[in-house]
């Protein structure tokens, strides 16, 4: 199943020799074949091929884990494709996310703190009820310039959301994302909006209305 482009696209993203360079679309096709399959997707994580932890992950079943069952997955997690699924597929659909969230976005560990400000970033936007988002900002002007690139795209997240959701903070966030910069010169592709926080909040608060 491995496709040469797909593979090609892989190594210039980071992800080395370690993976088959199969097709997203394949994957899912594979993975709704199989279906939840917990000790398949156990043997699958733990052979650090990308594929194979890409499929895990689809073959994983969410509520089984505890939560130091989910300490652990995110220490595994070795690149940032990797984290991003897990945190949709799995950590976002556990019940106990909450429990996990401010505690991961103290780890030193650059996924773990990744992960953390995602789900973060999903609070921001589907529950801030009990949200300090002031005490939010304050820690990413503070704590970004100085994170890892992993764990600053999911910070910047939470900046960006912040200004879009939030007019009272939009000055704020618009002012921090100028001084910090990151992602600046990030290249966009054609018809996406820019990761670099000010353009992004400016797009997407003239796209609402």
């Amino acid at each position: 199943m491995t496709d040469a482009k797909t593979r090609e696209h892989n190594v210039r993203s980071g992800i080395g020799d370690n993976q088959f360079g199969v097709k997203m679309g394949d994957i899912r096709t594979v993975a709704k074949r199989l279906k939840t399959n917990p000790e398949l997707a156990e043997e699958l994580w733990a052979t650090g091929n990308f594929d194979a932890m890409m499929l895990a992950i689809l073959l994983m079943k969410p509520k089984q884990f505890t939560v130091a069952d989910l300490d652990r997955l995110v220490s595994d997690v070795p690149y940032s494709q990797v984290a991003d699924w897990l945190g949709t597929n799995v950590i976002k659909q556990h019940p106990q996310k909450e429990e996990v969230r401010e505690r991961w976005m103290d780890s030193p560990h650059a996924f773990t703190a990744r992960m953390g400000w995602s789900l973060t970033a999903e609070r921001i936007v589907k529950d801030p009820e009990g949200l300090d988002l002031t005490g939010l900002l304050d820690r990413i002007e503070a704590e970004m310039p100085g994170a890892p690139k992993v764990a600053q795209w999911t910070m910047n997240y939470c900046l960006a959301e912040i200004g879009i959701k939030y007019p009272e903070h939009r000055d704020r966030a618009m002012a921090m994302g100028e001084k910090i910069g990151a992602f600046r010169d990030y290249p966009t592709p054609k018809g996406c909006t820019s990761p670099f926080a000010p353009l992004w909040i400016a797009a997407m608060v003239a796209r609402n209305g």
